[in-house]
């Protein structure tokens, strides 16, 4: 089955970045010239996604009005002469339309599985991509496609991986590799949860990206009855990928690309700046001031 559908948690605080977060949503900070929630939509799109789930909570308007179309200020904008700003509304507007997109809020127990279990509850018994709108990523093909590209070879649920220093572990979900399939393709049977150098199962970090499919749905279902009944805990995506690698098959696909993670000020800072110096106008004005600071 193709994957046609994609899930964007977006209902977070952002409490990391406070206080820019305090008005504006984490998902709605530049990266370049975009929201950051845009280079994520924008991959969704060119990776032939035709339907996009984004999961939302109080808050979070400024997402709706920024895809929303506003033929008004385009054509105001044509009035003026401003040809490029017009056609640059318009193609944020068109993205709406080519990627279906529809907004659901976020109900349930805390845990960044209960968006996906959210959005699944509207999706159907399909195969469906899930992808944080806190990651950039600047690829020859896209990091949605290439995992796309994993699933139509293993029909099974899919992780997002990159190779990491083993110093960084603590940071991350490791893979337990069984097995080395080629091209990236790895197939694991668990996660570990931010565990220390010595005791990380591999070299790889879980960084953000799935393919979900009707397996693991079923494991978060059972995992939101359980808070239901029991109101302790969390529901996590990860929970449930982990028990469904112990019985059926999981993969990960090392994704080729430079990653940039925006949520946290550091981070934030490294994909800011790193846009800025691969943009042709702008990357030579930040090379001169950073020479000039140096000296």
């Amino acid at each position: 089955m193709s994957i046609r559908k994609a899930v964007i948690p977006a209902a977070g605080i952002g409490s990391r970045l406070l206080p820019l977060t305090k008005a504006i949503p984490k998902e709605m900070l530049p990266v370049g010239d975009k929201p950051v929630i845009e280079h994520t939509v924008r991959e969704l799109v060119a990776s032939g996604i035709t339907d996009i789930t984004i999961v939302v909570s109080g808050g979070k308007s400024l997402i709706q009005d920024h895809f929303r179309p506003n033929p008004a200020l385009a054509a105001a904008l044509r009035t003026d002469g401003k040809t490029a700003f017009a056609d640059a509304v318009d193609e944020v507007g068109e993205l709406s339309r080519l990627g279906h997109i529809t907004y659901l809020d976020q109900h349930g127990p805390y845990g960044n599985g209960t968006p996906v279990l959210n959005a699944a509850r509207n999706l159907g018994d399909e195969p469906m991509l899930v992808l944080w709108p806190d990651d950039v990523f600047v690829a020859e093909i896209p990091r949605a496609q290439q995992l796309i590209n994993a699933y139509a070879t293993t029909g099974a649920p899919v992780l997002a991986l990159m190779p990491m220093d083993s110093a960084e572990s603590h940071r991350y979900g490791v893979p337990v590799v069984a097995g080395d399939h080629g091209n990236g393709l790895l197939r694991i049977t668990g996660l570990r949860e931010k565990p220390k150098p010595e005791d990380a199962p591999s070299s790889f970090a879980a960084i953000g990206g799935y393919v979900v499919t009707p397996g693991i749905i079923e494991e978060l279902r059972a995992q939101t009855e359980a808070w239901y009944e029991h109101r302790t805990g969390e529901v996590y995506l990860t929970d449930a990928i982990n028990i469904y690698a112990a019985q059926s098959p999981v993969f990960g696909q090392v994704i080729r690309g430079r990653w940039y993670d925006t949520g946290n000020p550091a981070d934030y800072l490294v994909a800011q700046f790193a846009s800025a110096l691969a943009h042709p106008r702008y990357g030579p004005v930040l090379r001169t001031l950073a020479s000039d600071l140096d000296s």
